[in-house]
């Protein structure tokens, strides 16, 4: 044998043993895949147990017996009935026409007019009016194979499954009898008496009354409509949910949902996870936005809660919220966690299911920052009311309009339409003004017990302080020259100002002085609370996020309450 002959037939050697290799694997894995899906049952012989009539033609068709008249087969624990069959023994099937009839035990019915059972293959293929009966359930279908090996039945034509209060219809579907599980695709509808859902598939389970919904599906609740990706819904709990497969799940509305949306004609709720619970109460999770478009409001952040019929919000996590509806200037809020309450326009109750004209009110707790054109604030609580128009903010608050900062214990900030009407500071009030010069930059300061700032058009009109009332005030001549500043003290103080200068300034028993801006006297020129916060100040919308609180030392201390002495009286 020659080199070539030799390493020829070596090459054929190994390919045979990689063939013989290969096809052994491939058979082990088709028998490990077929293991882990084995038959429950092997085949067993269909027999005839009745017939009114038979007749057998070997010569027109030798493998057939035609039969008629209350035909009865029988294959294992299942019974088959019909008018009439052909009956093809050696194959281990028959056909059968008329009223077509299975039953299975106590709780499988099935009946039609056409049948092709396989007994092979323990395959019912039903035709034409198709009823299926599964304990408490109802599936009707056109069309209907039916699998005894693993006992479910498909169908391809169009169906419905009844159970309960639940009515769900698809173009195809399966349902799974041993674990009463169902799946529907294509033009999926689930119809019920509190709501109706559409969707291209749908997973239910007859037992535990859950449907989950794939890809683009609304459900309809009243006047809600509730827009989900991937989402769950359980009719007997009534609870929604809502949930984005990549983002954390939770119970809602016995629904789940994937980029869920929730809309009505006055308002929508979006988020990548939504709960809905059957009193109509919401859970969002990740990008939670809520938006009220008859009153102008939006809500947002990473967690929401949204109780529709009382109407009350709360946003935590990037919480911002958005209050348009006092014109083209829009409120944003920012704080840890927001809290929308509603109101009865006409009672000042509390919102209830049956409340047509509300009102909103706002609560914003801890880090609270504040921006609109005209105002800006921060303030460690905050609530917004918007019949009144009112912000009141508490605990160490500042406010910013214009070239104005105003601080105080509580700070009360009327607004009208687009600007603002007057600021009202309770307690330790202080404003300051800054003015910029060719030569300097300098502080009006006025401070007290109460103030009370007017505005017209935007600017200040006029000012009202009470109570231990300090001023530092620099004058600006026609050319805006810093020539003196005065310094004074009363009990009561009214000033009023034209084009952004002072006017008219008057208080009774007022004590001051002028000095030369060069020889005043340092006490003189700054206030002993006096504070410059520009650095803390929202520069826009985008910075309300990102908290600045005050340097050390400068915090507002809240001075206590004096209390009113004890009096005695005689008893003469």
């Amino acid at each position: 044998m020659d080199e070539v002959t030799r390493v020829t037939m070596e090459r054929k050697e190994r390919k045979q043993i990689y063939a013989l290799v290969l096809v052994s694997i491939l058979g082990l894995l088709w028998l490990g895949a077929y293991a882990a899906h084995p038959k429950k049952r092997v085949s067993e012989r269909i027999f005839l147990v009745h017939a009114d009539n038979l007749r057998y033609n070997e010569f027109e068709q030798p493998d057939a017996q035609r039969l008629s008249g209350k035909v009865h087969f029988r294959q294992g624990g299942m019974n088959m009935y019909a008018d009439s069959a052909v009956y093809f023994q050696a194959a281990n099937s028959f056909e059968a026409f008329g009223h077509v009839r299975i039953l299975q035990g106590d709780t499988l019915s099935l009946v039609g007019e056409q049948l092709y059972y396989d007994g092979e293959a323990m395959l019912a293929q039903i035709r034409r009016n198709v009823i299926l009966r599964h304990r408490k359930q109802v599936l009707r279908t056109d069309s209907l194979n039916f699998d005894r090996l693993y006992d479910v039945g498909y169908f391809f034509n169009g169906g419905q499954l009844i159970d309960g209060q639940n009515d769900l219809t698809s173009d195809w579907g399966e349902y799974y009898l041993g674990e009463q599980k169902a799946s529907f695709n294509f033009n999926v509808k689930l119809k019920n008496p509190k709501f109706t859902l559409t969707t291209d598939t749908l997973h239910y389970n007859v037992r535990t009354k859950w449907a989950e919904v794939q890809g683009p599906s609304n459900i309809y609740h009243g006047k809600d409509v509730v827009y989900t990706e991937r989402g769950y819904y359980n009719s007997e709990k009534e609870v929604y949910r809502l949930s984005n497969v990549s983002k954390r799940t939770e119970l809602y509305h016995n629904a789940i949902t994937h980029n869920g949306r929730i809309t009505d004609y006055e308002s929508r709720l979006l988020g990548d996870s939504l709960v809905y619970e059957k009193d109509d109460k919401m859970k969002v999770f990740g990008h939670a936005f809520y938006e009220d478009k008859k009153n102008r409001g939006q809500l947002m952040g990473d967690y929401g809660e949204y109780h529709e019929d009382l109407g009350i919000a709360m946003a935590t996590g990037n919480a911002l919220a958005k209050e348009y509806s006092q014109g083209k200037d829009t409120l944003f809020v920012h704080a840890d966690t927001l809290r929308l309450y509603s109101y009865d326009l006409e009672t000042d109750k509390p919102k209830t299911k049956d409340t047509k004209n509300i009102y909103r009110v706002l609560h914003g707790y801890f880090h609270v920052r504040s921006f609109r054109d005209d105002v800006q604030a921060v303030c460690d609580s905050l609530v917004f009311n918007s019949q009144k128009k009112l912000l009141t903010l508490y605990r160490d608050p500042i406010v910013w309009s214009d070239n104005r900062q105003v601080l105080g214990e509580e700070i009360n900030v009327f607004t009208n339409d687009s600007t603002i009407d007057s600021i009202h500071v309770d307690r330790q009030a202080l404003l300051v003004e800054q003015l910029q010069t060719d030569s300097a930059i300098v502080y009006n300061q006025i401070t007290g017990q109460q103030m009370r700032s007017y505005f017209v058009n935007g600017q200040m009109d006029h000012n009202e302080v009470q109570g231990n009332v300090c001023i530092v005030y620099y004058p600006l001549d026609k050319d805006s020259v810093l020539d003196n500043v005065v310094y004074a003290e009363t009990s009561k103080l009214r000033m009023t100002l034209a084009n952004k200068k002072l006017k008219r300034i008057w208080g009774p028993a007022t004590t001051g002085t002028v000095y030369p801006v060069a020889l005043a006297p340092s006490d003189k020129t700054i206030l002993p609370n006096f504070a410059w916060f520009d650095y803390i100040r929202p520069l826009n919308k985008s910075d309300l996020f990102n908290w600045r609180g005050k340097k050390k030392g400068s915090e507002l201390k809240i001075m206590p309450r004096r209390e009113a002495p004890l009096q005695h009286f005689s008893k003469d």
